[in-house]
Protein backbone atom coordinates (compact mmCIF):
# COMPACT_ATOMS: atom_id res chain seq x y z
CA UNK A 1 0.00 0.00 0.00
CA UNK A 2 1.42 3.42 -0.91
CA UNK A 3 2.40 5.76 1.89
CA UNK A 4 1.97 9.53 2.01
CA UNK A 5 5.33 10.35 0.46
CA UNK A 6 5.34 12.49 -2.64
CA UNK A 7 5.52 10.56 -5.87
CA UNK A 8 6.38 12.16 -9.18
CA UNK A 9 4.22 11.82 -12.26
CA UNK A 10 6.73 9.35 -13.69
CA UNK A 11 6.74 7.34 -10.44
CA UNK A 12 2.95 7.07 -10.58
CA UNK A 13 2.82 6.42 -14.32
CA UNK A 14 5.26 3.56 -13.84
CA UNK A 15 2.83 1.98 -11.40
CA UNK A 16 -0.30 2.63 -13.44
CA UNK A 17 1.03 1.10 -16.65
CA UNK A 18 2.18 -2.01 -14.77
CA UNK A 19 -1.47 -2.99 -14.37
CA UNK A 20 -2.91 -4.68 -17.45
CA UNK A 21 -6.20 -2.81 -17.71
CA UNK A 22 -7.07 -3.86 -21.24
CA UNK A 23 -10.83 -3.35 -21.44
CA UNK A 24 -11.50 -7.10 -21.29
CA UNK A 25 -9.68 -7.31 -17.93
CA UNK A 26 -10.59 -6.18 -14.43
CA UNK A 27 -9.22 -2.78 -13.39
CA UNK A 28 -9.66 -3.43 -9.66
CA UNK A 29 -5.95 -3.89 -8.84
CA UNK A 30 -5.20 -0.45 -10.32
CA UNK A 31 -8.21 1.11 -8.56
CA UNK A 32 -7.04 -0.45 -5.30
CA UNK A 33 -3.63 1.16 -5.76
CA UNK A 34 -5.14 4.59 -6.43
CA UNK A 35 -7.49 4.14 -3.46
CA UNK A 36 -4.55 3.44 -1.16
CA UNK A 37 -2.67 6.45 -2.50
CA UNK A 38 -5.63 8.78 -1.95
CA UNK A 39 -6.30 7.35 1.51
CA UNK A 40 -2.68 7.99 2.49
CA UNK A 41 -3.18 11.64 1.54
CA UNK A 42 -6.53 11.96 3.34
CA UNK A 43 -8.61 12.31 0.18
CA UNK A 44 -12.14 10.87 0.31
CA UNK A 45 -13.47 8.97 -2.67
CA UNK A 46 -16.37 6.81 -3.81
CA UNK A 47 -16.36 3.77 -6.07
CA UNK A 48 -19.02 2.66 -8.52
CA UNK A 49 -18.92 -0.71 -10.25
CA UNK A 50 -19.98 -2.36 -13.46
CA UNK A 51 -22.63 -5.13 -13.28
CA UNK A 52 -19.95 -7.83 -12.92
CA UNK A 53 -18.24 -6.13 -10.00
CA UNK A 54 -14.90 -6.61 -11.74
CA UNK A 55 -14.47 -2.99 -12.82
CA UNK A 56 -14.83 0.25 -10.92
CA UNK A 57 -14.92 3.99 -11.35
CA UNK A 58 -13.34 6.21 -8.71
CA UNK A 59 -14.65 9.68 -7.86
CA UNK A 60 -12.43 11.59 -5.44
CA UNK A 61 -13.14 15.06 -4.05
CA UNK A 62 -10.62 17.51 -2.61
CA UNK A 63 -11.84 20.63 -0.87
CA UNK A 64 -15.16 21.73 0.60
CA UNK A 65 -18.27 19.59 0.32
CA UNK A 66 -20.09 22.15 -1.79
CA UNK A 67 -21.89 21.90 -5.09
CA UNK A 68 -20.01 22.60 -8.29
CA UNK A 69 -16.28 22.83 -8.72
CA UNK A 70 -14.11 21.35 -11.45
CA UNK A 71 -13.55 17.70 -12.38
CA UNK A 72 -10.38 16.35 -13.96
CA UNK A 73 -11.36 13.17 -15.77
CA UNK A 74 -9.40 10.25 -17.20
CA UNK A 75 -10.11 6.64 -18.12
CA UNK A 76 -7.67 3.87 -17.23
CA UNK A 77 -8.81 1.07 -19.54
CA UNK A 78 -6.65 0.50 -22.62
CA UNK A 79 -6.85 -1.18 -26.00
CA UNK A 80 -5.16 -4.60 -26.41
CA UNK A 81 -1.55 -5.22 -27.36
CA UNK A 82 -2.38 -8.50 -29.09
CA UNK A 83 -0.84 -8.73 -32.55
CA UNK A 84 1.29 -5.62 -32.08
CA UNK A 85 5.09 -5.72 -32.29
CA UNK A 86 6.56 -3.88 -29.31
CA UNK A 87 10.24 -3.23 -28.75
CA UNK A 88 9.81 -3.56 -24.99
CA UNK A 89 7.33 -4.89 -22.44
CA UNK A 90 4.13 -2.84 -22.98
CA UNK A 91 3.34 -3.04 -19.25
CA UNK A 92 6.73 -1.78 -18.04
CA UNK A 93 7.49 1.93 -18.42
CA UNK A 94 10.52 2.60 -20.58
CA UNK A 95 12.13 6.05 -20.69
CA UNK A 96 14.21 6.94 -23.74
CA UNK A 97 14.87 10.01 -25.89
CA UNK A 98 12.58 12.27 -23.88
CA UNK A 99 9.67 9.85 -24.13
CA UNK A 100 7.83 7.43 -21.84
CA UNK A 101 6.82 4.18 -23.58
CA UNK A 102 4.06 1.81 -22.38
CA UNK A 103 0.51 0.80 -23.18
CA UNK A 104 -1.72 3.57 -21.87
CA UNK A 105 1.13 6.04 -21.33
CA UNK A 106 -0.53 8.42 -23.78
CA UNK A 107 -4.14 7.21 -23.72
CA UNK A 108 -4.53 8.12 -20.95
CA UNK A 109 -2.71 7.05 -17.84
CA UNK A 110 -0.25 9.91 -18.31
CA UNK A 111 -2.96 12.44 -17.52
CA UNK A 112 -4.22 10.40 -14.56
CA UNK A 113 -0.67 10.14 -13.21
CA UNK A 114 -0.21 13.89 -13.49
CA UNK A 115 -3.44 14.51 -11.56
CA UNK A 116 -2.47 12.06 -8.83
CA UNK A 117 1.04 13.49 -8.48
CA UNK A 118 -0.52 16.90 -7.82
CA UNK A 119 -2.73 15.60 -4.99
CA UNK A 120 -0.40 16.61 -2.10
CA UNK A 121 -0.14 20.17 -3.46
CA UNK A 122 -3.89 20.43 -4.04
CA UNK A 123 -4.68 19.11 -0.56
CA UNK A 124 -2.52 21.92 0.87
CA UNK A 125 -4.49 24.60 -1.05
CA UNK A 126 -7.33 26.55 0.51
CA UNK A 127 -9.94 25.56 -2.07
CA UNK A 128 -13.20 27.52 -2.09
CA UNK A 129 -14.83 25.01 -4.46
CA UNK A 130 -14.12 21.28 -4.78
CA UNK A 131 -11.66 19.69 -7.19
CA UNK A 132 -13.00 16.33 -8.39
CA UNK A 133 -11.01 13.46 -9.85
CA UNK A 134 -12.88 11.07 -12.14
CA UNK A 135 -11.19 7.76 -12.99
CA UNK A 136 -13.38 5.61 -15.23
CA UNK A 137 -13.55 2.19 -16.87
CA UNK A 138 -14.58 0.99 -20.36
CA UNK A 139 -14.04 4.21 -22.30
CA UNK A 140 -12.46 2.12 -25.05
CA UNK A 141 -15.59 -0.07 -25.24
CA UNK A 142 -18.79 1.93 -24.82
CA UNK A 143 -18.08 4.58 -22.15
CA UNK A 144 -20.30 2.60 -19.80
CA UNK A 145 -18.14 3.59 -16.86
CA UNK A 146 -18.73 7.31 -17.41
CA UNK A 147 -22.48 6.73 -17.51
CA UNK A 148 -22.39 4.81 -14.22
CA UNK A 149 -20.19 7.51 -12.70
CA UNK A 150 -22.75 10.16 -13.68
CA UNK A 151 -25.58 8.14 -12.15
CA UNK A 152 -23.73 7.95 -8.85
CA UNK A 153 -22.74 11.63 -8.84
CA UNK A 154 -26.32 12.66 -9.54
CA UNK A 155 -27.72 10.40 -6.82
CA UNK A 156 -25.35 11.62 -4.11
CA UNK A 157 -25.37 15.29 -5.13
CA UNK A 158 -21.69 15.47 -6.05
CA UNK A 159 -21.94 16.74 -9.63
CA UNK A 160 -19.22 19.23 -10.58
CA UNK A 161 -20.07 22.30 -12.62
CA UNK A 162 -17.15 21.94 -15.04
CA UNK A 163 -15.07 19.07 -16.38
CA UNK A 164 -11.73 18.80 -18.16
CA UNK A 165 -11.21 15.45 -19.89
CA UNK A 166 -7.50 14.82 -20.31
CA UNK A 167 -7.52 12.89 -23.59
CA UNK A 168 -4.32 13.49 -25.59
CA UNK A 169 -4.62 16.84 -27.37
CA UNK A 170 -1.10 18.24 -27.12
CA UNK A 171 -2.44 20.40 -24.25
CA UNK A 172 -4.59 22.25 -26.79
CA UNK A 173 -8.17 22.98 -25.66
CA UNK A 174 -10.62 20.90 -27.72
CA UNK A 175 -14.02 22.58 -27.78
CA UNK A 176 -15.88 20.07 -29.96
CA UNK A 177 -15.74 16.49 -31.08
CA UNK A 178 -17.94 14.30 -33.21
CA UNK A 179 -20.49 11.88 -31.83
CA UNK A 180 -20.44 8.19 -32.71
CA UNK A 181 -23.12 5.57 -33.09
CA UNK A 182 -22.04 1.98 -33.82
CA UNK A 183 -24.67 -0.50 -35.01
CA UNK A 184 -24.69 -4.21 -35.81
CA UNK A 185 -27.08 -5.11 -38.63
CA UNK A 186 -28.26 -8.72 -38.76
CA UNK A 187 -29.98 -10.08 -41.86
CA UNK A 188 -32.13 -13.21 -41.81
CA UNK A 189 -32.76 -15.03 -45.09
CA UNK A 190 -33.93 -18.49 -46.11
CA UNK A 191 -31.49 -21.25 -47.03
CA UNK A 192 -31.68 -23.42 -50.11
CA UNK A 193 -29.62 -24.92 -52.88
CA UNK A 194 -27.78 -22.32 -54.91
CA UNK A 195 -29.12 -23.86 -58.14
CA UNK A 196 -32.67 -22.80 -57.16
CA UNK A 197 -32.24 -19.18 -55.97
CA UNK A 198 -35.93 -18.26 -56.26
CA UNK A 199 -36.79 -20.70 -53.46
CA UNK A 200 -34.52 -19.03 -50.94
CA UNK A 201 -33.70 -15.56 -49.62
CA UNK A 202 -30.06 -14.61 -49.99
CA UNK A 203 -29.10 -12.78 -46.78
CA UNK A 204 -25.79 -11.60 -48.26
CA UNK A 205 -27.55 -10.05 -51.26
CA UNK A 206 -29.98 -8.24 -48.92
CA UNK A 207 -27.08 -7.02 -46.78
CA UNK A 208 -25.31 -5.84 -49.93
CA UNK A 209 -28.36 -3.81 -50.94
CA UNK A 210 -28.32 -2.08 -47.55
CA UNK A 211 -24.57 -1.51 -47.78
CA UNK A 212 -25.07 0.02 -51.22
CA UNK A 213 -27.49 2.49 -49.66
CA UNK A 214 -24.91 3.25 -46.95
CA UNK A 215 -22.30 3.97 -49.62
CA UNK A 216 -24.67 6.36 -51.37
CA UNK A 217 -25.47 7.97 -48.02
CA UNK A 218 -21.75 8.49 -47.37
CA UNK A 219 -21.50 10.31 -50.70
CA UNK A 220 -24.61 12.40 -49.89
CA UNK A 221 -23.18 13.49 -46.55
CA UNK A 222 -19.92 14.45 -48.22
CA UNK A 223 -21.77 16.37 -50.92
CA UNK A 224 -24.55 18.11 -49.00
CA UNK A 225 -24.27 17.26 -45.29
CA UNK A 226 -24.11 19.84 -42.51
CA UNK A 227 -20.69 21.57 -42.39
CA UNK A 228 -18.99 22.41 -39.12
CA UNK A 229 -15.64 23.97 -39.88
CA UNK A 230 -12.71 22.82 -37.82
CA UNK A 231 -13.49 19.12 -38.19
CA UNK A 232 -11.67 16.89 -40.66
CA UNK A 233 -13.81 16.09 -42.56
CA UNK A 234 -16.20 18.93 -41.80
CA UNK A 235 -19.30 16.76 -42.23
CA UNK A 236 -20.76 13.64 -40.62
CA UNK A 237 -19.57 10.30 -41.98
CA UNK A 238 -20.95 6.77 -42.27
CA UNK A 239 -19.17 3.54 -43.10
CA UNK A 240 -19.28 -0.26 -42.82
CA UNK A 241 -16.24 -1.78 -41.15
CA UNK A 242 -17.08 -5.48 -40.68
CA UNK A 243 -19.14 -8.01 -42.68
CA UNK A 244 -19.77 -11.74 -42.48
CA UNK A 245 -22.21 -14.34 -43.81
CA UNK A 246 -22.79 -17.65 -45.50
CA UNK A 247 -21.46 -21.14 -44.94
CA UNK A 248 -20.43 -22.74 -48.25
CA UNK A 249 -20.76 -21.58 -51.84
CA UNK A 250 -23.58 -23.90 -52.97
CA UNK A 251 -25.98 -22.97 -50.15
CA UNK A 252 -28.06 -19.81 -50.31
CA UNK A 253 -26.85 -17.91 -47.23
CA UNK A 254 -29.44 -17.79 -44.48
CA UNK A 255 -27.56 -15.29 -42.30
CA UNK A 256 -25.40 -12.25 -42.85
CA UNK A 257 -24.34 -9.37 -40.65
CA UNK A 258 -22.30 -6.22 -40.77
CA UNK A 259 -21.19 -3.52 -38.37
CA UNK A 260 -21.28 0.14 -39.22
CA UNK A 261 -20.93 3.53 -37.62
CA UNK A 262 -21.91 7.14 -37.93
CA UNK A 263 -19.57 9.88 -36.75
CA UNK A 264 -21.71 12.98 -36.48
CA UNK A 265 -20.86 16.64 -36.22
CA UNK A 266 -22.71 18.61 -33.51
CA UNK A 267 -26.23 19.29 -34.76
CA UNK A 268 -26.66 15.98 -36.60
CA UNK A 269 -28.64 13.14 -35.03
CA UNK A 270 -27.18 9.67 -35.58
CA UNK A 271 -30.37 7.96 -34.38
CA UNK A 272 -32.39 9.90 -36.95
CA UNK A 273 -29.94 8.63 -39.57
CA UNK A 274 -30.40 5.08 -38.28
CA UNK A 275 -34.18 5.50 -38.67
CA UNK A 276 -33.62 6.44 -42.33
CA UNK A 277 -31.72 3.21 -42.87
CA UNK A 278 -34.45 1.22 -41.12
CA UNK A 279 -37.11 2.79 -43.34
CA UNK A 280 -35.07 2.08 -46.46
CA UNK A 281 -34.74 -1.59 -45.51
CA UNK A 282 -38.43 -1.90 -44.57
CA UNK A 283 -39.75 -0.19 -47.68
CA UNK A 284 -37.26 -1.26 -50.34
CA UNK A 285 -35.52 -4.53 -49.39
CA UNK A 286 -37.70 -6.48 -46.97
CA UNK A 287 -40.92 -6.75 -49.08
CA UNK A 288 -39.25 -9.03 -51.63
CA UNK A 289 -37.58 -11.05 -48.88
CA UNK A 290 -40.83 -11.62 -46.98
CA UNK A 291 -42.70 -12.54 -50.14
CA UNK A 292 -40.58 -15.71 -50.06
CA UNK A 293 -40.17 -16.08 -46.31
CA UNK A 294 -42.24 -14.07 -43.76
CA UNK A 295 -39.48 -14.54 -41.17
CA UNK A 296 -36.83 -12.91 -43.33
CA UNK A 297 -35.66 -9.37 -42.67
CA UNK A 298 -33.33 -7.01 -40.83
CA UNK A 299 -32.47 -6.42 -37.17
CA UNK A 300 -30.63 -3.26 -36.09
CA UNK A 301 -28.72 -3.55 -32.82
CA UNK A 302 -27.05 -0.37 -31.51
CA UNK A 303 -23.71 -1.35 -29.96
CA UNK A 304 -22.62 1.91 -28.40
CA UNK A 305 -23.26 5.61 -28.67
CA UNK A 306 -21.20 8.65 -27.80
CA UNK A 307 -22.86 12.04 -27.96
CA UNK A 308 -20.95 14.86 -29.65
CA UNK A 309 -19.28 17.63 -27.66
CA UNK A 310 -19.66 21.33 -28.35
CA UNK A 311 -18.86 24.20 -26.00
CA UNK A 312 -19.00 27.86 -26.99
CA UNK A 313 -15.65 29.56 -27.56
CA UNK A 314 -16.60 32.31 -25.09
CA UNK A 315 -17.57 29.92 -22.29
CA UNK A 316 -15.66 30.65 -19.04
CA UNK A 317 -14.28 27.09 -19.02
CA UNK A 318 -12.59 27.67 -22.39
CA UNK A 319 -10.99 30.83 -21.05
CA UNK A 320 -9.87 29.03 -17.87
CA UNK A 321 -8.23 26.21 -19.83
CA UNK A 322 -6.52 28.67 -22.17
CA UNK A 323 -5.10 30.63 -19.25
CA UNK A 324 -3.96 27.58 -17.31
CA UNK A 325 -2.43 25.87 -20.32
CA UNK A 326 -1.05 28.91 -22.11
CA UNK A 327 -2.72 27.98 -25.42
CA UNK A 328 -4.54 30.62 -27.43
CA UNK A 329 -5.96 28.39 -30.16
CA UNK A 330 -8.71 25.83 -29.72
CA UNK A 331 -9.46 22.79 -31.82
CA UNK A 332 -12.06 20.24 -32.90
CA UNK A 333 -11.47 16.52 -33.36
CA UNK A 334 -13.15 13.59 -35.07
CA UNK A 335 -12.66 11.08 -32.24
CA UNK A 336 -15.13 10.78 -29.38
CA UNK A 337 -14.55 11.11 -25.63
CA UNK A 338 -16.44 10.90 -22.37
CA UNK A 339 -16.78 14.70 -22.45
CA UNK A 340 -19.95 14.39 -24.52
CA UNK A 341 -21.51 12.22 -21.81
CA UNK A 342 -20.58 14.68 -19.08
CA UNK A 343 -21.97 17.56 -21.13
CA UNK A 344 -25.16 15.56 -21.73
CA UNK A 345 -25.49 15.36 -17.93
CA UNK A 346 -25.31 19.12 -17.50
CA UNK A 347 -21.57 19.54 -16.86
CA UNK A 348 -19.84 22.06 -19.11
CA UNK A 349 -16.95 20.04 -20.54
CA UNK A 350 -13.81 20.44 -22.60
CA UNK A 351 -10.93 18.18 -23.68
CA UNK A 352 -7.33 19.07 -22.87
CA UNK A 353 -4.56 16.65 -22.06
CA UNK A 354 -0.94 15.68 -22.72
CA UNK A 355 0.29 13.67 -25.68
CA UNK A 356 -0.65 13.19 -29.30
CA UNK A 357 -3.67 11.10 -30.30
CA UNK A 358 -1.58 9.74 -33.18
CA UNK A 359 0.47 7.80 -30.60
CA UNK A 360 -2.58 6.20 -28.99
CA UNK A 361 -3.42 2.53 -29.69
CA UNK A 362 -0.09 2.03 -31.47
CA UNK A 363 2.73 -0.43 -30.74
CA UNK A 364 5.41 1.33 -28.69
CA UNK A 365 2.81 3.86 -27.53
CA UNK A 366 4.59 6.86 -26.04
CA UNK A 367 4.14 10.27 -24.49
CA UNK A 368 6.70 13.06 -24.48
CA UNK A 369 8.10 13.92 -21.05
CA UNK A 370 7.76 17.63 -21.78
CA UNK A 371 4.03 17.06 -22.36
CA UNK A 372 3.75 15.48 -18.92
CA UNK A 373 5.63 18.41 -17.40
CA UNK A 374 3.25 20.85 -19.11
CA UNK A 375 0.31 18.86 -17.76
CA UNK A 376 1.78 18.96 -14.24
CA UNK A 377 1.81 22.76 -14.40
CA UNK A 378 -1.67 22.86 -15.93
CA UNK A 379 -3.28 20.70 -13.23
CA UNK A 380 -1.90 22.82 -10.41
CA UNK A 381 -2.99 26.04 -12.10
CA UNK A 382 -6.51 24.69 -12.57
CA UNK A 383 -6.65 23.77 -8.88
CA UNK A 384 -5.30 27.19 -7.90
CA UNK A 385 -8.25 28.89 -9.64
CA UNK A 386 -10.49 27.19 -7.06
CA UNK A 387 -8.77 29.07 -4.24
CA UNK A 388 -10.25 32.26 -5.68
CA UNK A 389 -13.68 30.91 -6.67
CA UNK A 390 -16.67 32.82 -5.35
Amino acid sequence: MPDARRLSTIDILERLVSFDTTSCESNLPLIDWISGYLTAHGVPFRLSHDPTGLKANLHATIGPGLAGGIALSGHVDTVPVDGQRWNSDPFALRLADGRAYARGACDMKGFVASCLAAVPDIVAMDLRRPLHLFVSYDEEVDCGGARVLMEQARSDGSMPALCIVGEPSGMQPIVAHKGRLAVRVEVKGRPGHSSRPAEGVNAIHAAAEAIGWIGREAARLEREGRRVEGFLPAHSTIHVGLISGGTILNIIPEDASFEMEWRTVPGDDAFAELDRLRRHAAETIEPAMRHVSPEAGFRFLPLNELPPLAIEEDHPLVDLVRQCGGANATGKVGYGTEAGIFQQNGIASIVCGPGDIAQAHQPDEWIALDQLAACDRFVRRVADTLTRAA
